[in-house]
């Protein structure tokens, strides 16, 4: 990221309540510059214009950042290029983080990112949540992510045995999914989560609108 891109990032965030120091915005602009290279080779993302990516991955990303704790243990599913797990890492240095990726390709690329900006407590797994329950942490996470995984039922269904007591599943819905997630209540029953939160909110630029949804689990098991 140049300057101005930088400064763009910076005031986007802003007005979603975001405080970006100059730290995370050297730190966003190495990841960038290292995500268009490997874009060249292997396809990370299907977005290439600059503008675009700092708008829809990184900026997005970053919309569930106040309402996340700052330590514990963090899941970020289907992490892929590494949004929104690396982003979020970013901002909260102090969680320790798996980033779970399917795609071989894609958890070299997050490897490499991490050794890049020298992120500590970060482990890239590579795996599936549904199918590789063994390379997981045995107590569980605090806070697991989930963005363009799967429909909210999956999500729910997949992510909850991994969700710690009063631990928080954020994942990213698009407009229409609200509807969805209310045909869902079996599931979260199921999977003893609630409902906390709800927020829309619109990219800069785009046309449809976003719903991130925050998922709490209340169950009487403590989280170690």
């Amino acid at each position: 990221m140049d300057e101005k891109e930088k400064n763009l990032l910076r005031e986007k965030a802003h007005d979603f309540g975001i405080d970006l120091s100059q730290h995370h915005l050297d730190l966003f602009s190495a990841y960038m510059d290292e995500l268009l290279e490997w874009n060249r080779r292997i396809n990370l993302t299907g977005l290439s214009e600059r503008k675009r990516i700092i708008i829809e991955l990184f900026l997005d990303s970053l919309i569930p950042t106040p309402f996340i704790p700052e330590r514990g243990r963090m899941l970020d599913v289907g992490s892929g290029a590494g949004f929104p797990g690396i982003v979020i890492k970013v901002c909260r240095p102090h969680l320790k983080t798996c980033l779970m990726e399917a795609n071989s390709r894609k958890t070299s690329f997050l490897k490499q990112v991490v050794r890049l900006l020298r992120l500590t407590d970060v482990d890239v797994v590579n795996g599936r949540i549904e199918s590789d329950k063994d390379k997981l942490h045995p107590d569980g996470y605090h806070l697991i992510t989930a963005r363009a995984l799967a429909g909210p039922e999956k999500v729910i269904t997949w992510c909850s045995p991994f969700l710690c007591s009063g631990g928080l599943l954020v994942t990213f819905l698009g407009s229409g999914a609200v509807n969805e997630l209310e045909k869902c209540g079996i599931a979260l029953e199921r999977s003893s989560l609630v409902v906390e939160r709800l927020i829309p909110y619109s990219l800069p630029g785009m046309k449809s609108g976003r719903i991130l949804a925050l998922l709490r689990r209340v169950t009487s098991q403590p989280c170690p």
